[in-house]
């Protein structure tokens, strides 16, 4: 995996990150609440 696939990665998670704690921090509503993640697994093989 190369630096910029890292960085790539990284910032992924940190947008995931971030829509949790706005979710999480988000106490105006009380009706339930789907947080839908897109996940892309890919299979390598070394």
């Amino acid at each position: 995996m190369t630096t910029t696939e890292k960085i790539a990665n990284a910032k992924k998670r940190i947008d995931e990150l971030e829509r949790l704690i706005k979710y999480w921090n988000d106490s105006d509503h009380d009706e339930p609440k789907i947080v839908n993640f897109s996940r892309n697994i890919e299979n390598k093989v070394a």
